[in-house]
């Protein structure tokens, strides 16, 4: 059984590795510094969980720094028992050789009964090595764990988390209503957890198990400051930033105003697109300078660690052509970084995008949208190495596609600068019970070079217009129009003079997402049906569709 574990990790690594470091660097890694020593620590309903602790060399007490993964005790924690912590890292609940039943995540938050990272501080600080100062560390799936634990308890003192979501409804399994198919698939059958695919398929609207997962609301429960770090396309770049802001403005005693953010360029793993070029400045910043700052001003009694270090760093993306405003880092001590507004660039009948809301005549788009056949994923916030992931050129698929709609702005006569959150409200109606929306927004190059390069793009379920905790009335026809709004996430990024703002809207983005088979069911079956859908977006005066970006305030 444990060399079965080993292989699912090994095979969960070649597929899942985060940032920059490939699969057999990381394997490679392991503490060598140090005194190890192995312990079953137990958890308060008497399961054991596979803890190794690495203590620095000296006298004691220390500072500990806890990782609990997912992947293996196998991690470099070389750089903080250099620096004075003892490196304590667990194997999560039936992983590798902890005890208990393999659900990934379902333990280590605060669900009553079973809390696992809570149940982690408390041994460590009975430890007489340990000074009781805990801290936490760990990327993706390790930042889960820590993210869960933190209004679990009042034992930590700051958290590092990097590549972290905060609602995992929201920003994981359900993005817009819509299961997240090759992420959650892929991802849980890589780490053997195949059982737990059908327990999120089974669980589509928001409801009491998922609130378990929502670290955003439970906020003023949580003590712990975190530095939060993520990149523009990574699969949970708005789950850091809403982690940051609730945590940042409502954080209980000792974390409400002490976090810090770091949003970068990145994809969760290499940069991989031949279709836009990244500048080299991007590396200009030490994310592990500040992530030891942050740690010697809270662990290691530095009071001015921290002094020099803006809240917030935010990497500004933009044209890759020569002198095109963007591509640098900025600072700023709060998100969003200043104060902005929502510019309405309003859908017309001509495909245009306008930011004119004067009168104009009503118009419908349409479009089939055929489940057997799914406009594809090309590009954006992705994992796995079957589909690229970052800016890529969407004329791959628009070219030739006709079950999509495009509008775009007249050539700007000068840059127009977007940070933050951005949204698409549309007015639709299909023939069909319930369907789904997609929307991208788009950086349209000039004549000449004309790439249509991907700055964010999400989904959203018809039947979720009312709330993701419940199922709205079945659409009845084209006369039945109602407004739904697709959340894109956000970004920073600078469309530069000549450029054209771009929005492609369709039905589906697939396998990123599942398929809407079009008949009111949650997801597609075998041997169920799978019908078509005629699907319309309204415009005009009664029906304002319209993408909606955050400009700096006038």
């Amino acid at each position: 059984m444990v060399h079965r574990r080993h292989t699912v990790v090994a095979i969960a690594l070649a597929l899942c590795m985060v940032w920059t470091v490939d699969a057999e660097a990381f394997l490679r890694e392991r503490t060598t510094l140090g005194t190890r020593t192995f312990h079953m620590a137990p958890m308060t309903d008497g399961t054991r969980l596979a803890t190794d602790v690495h203590l620095p060399d000296g006298e004691g007490p220390f500072p500990a720094i806890l990782v609990r993964s997912t992947y293996s005790r196998n991690q470099n924690m070389n750089a903080f028992v250099r620096m004075g912590f003892a490196a304590v890292v667990q194997d999560i609940r039936g992983m590798m050789n902890s005890e208990g039943e393999p659900h990934v995540f379902y333990y280590d938050g605060w669900r009553p009964g079973v809390t696992d990272g809570a149940d982690t501080v408390a041994w460590i600080k009975k430890q007489e090595w340990s000074n009781g100062k805990i801290g936490t560390t760990g990327t993706s799936a390790l930042a889960m764990t820590q993210v869960l634990l933190a209004p679990a308890t009042t034992g930590i003192q700051a958290q590092y988390l990097r590549m972290s979501p905060s609602n995992f409804y929201h920003d994981v399994v359900y993005l817009g209503g819509v299961f997240r198919k090759n992420l959650v698939e892929g991802w849980l059958a890589a780490i053997g957890q195949p059982q737990t695919i059908q327990i999120y398929r089974d669980i589509p609207r928001y409801n009491e198990f998922w609130s378990y997962y929502n670290t955003v609301a439970a906020a003023d429960r949580i003590t712990a400051p975190g530095l939060f770090v993520n990149g523009w396309y990574d699969i949970f770049s708005q789950g850091t930033i809403d982690a940051f802001v609730a945590r940042e403005e409502r954080g209980g005693p000792g974390a409400r105003g002490k976090n810090y953010l770091v949003m970068s360029w990145a994809t969760h793993g290499a940069d991989t697109t031949e279709d836009y070029k990244l500048n080299d400045n991007r590396f200009d910043l030490s994310v592990n300078d500040i992530r030891d700052k942050f740690f010697a001003y809270h662990f290691l009694g530095q009071s001015d660690a921290l002094d020099d270090v803006p809240k917030v760093h935010y990497y500004v993306l933009g044209a890759d052509t020569p002198q095109a405003p963007g591509n640098e880092w900025r600072t700023a001590e709060a998100w969003p970084p200043f104060p902005t507004e929502e510019a309405s660039f309003y859908l017309t009948g001509d495909d245009m995008l306008t930011r004119n809301a004067a009168e104009t005549p009503s118009a419908w788009h349409e479009f089939t949208f055929d489940p057997t056949n799914p406009y594809p994923t090309h590009g954006g916030a992705n994992l796995l190495p079957n589909l690229v992931s970052g800016p890529y050129d969407q004329r791959k698929h628009s070219e030739t596609r006709t079950d999509m709609l495009a509008f775009a702005t007249a050539p700007l006569d000068a840059p127009v600068e977007i940070v933050g959150r951005v949204q698409v409200r549309l007015f639709v109606s299909s023939d069909a019970p319930d369907t789904d929306f997609t929307a991208k927004l788009l950086d349209i190059y000039p004549d000449g070079d004309e790439r249509e390069i991907l700055v964010l793009d999400n989904i959203r379920r018809v039947k979720t217009r009312k709330g993701f905790d419940q199922v709205a009335p079945p659409l009845n026809g084209h006369d039945d129009i109602v407004e739904i709004e697709v959340d894109l996430w956000s970004t920073a990024w600078i469309f530069n003079t000549g450029h054209r703002i771009g929005l492609h809207i369709s039905s589906s983005n697939y396998p990123r997402f599942d398929v809407n088979p079009n008949t009111g069911a949650d997801h597609p079956a075998p041997g169920e049906e799978m019908r078509r859908a005629i699907n319309r977006v309204h415009t005009g005066t009664a029906h304002p569709s319209a993408l909606l970006l955050p400009v700096p305030q006038q």
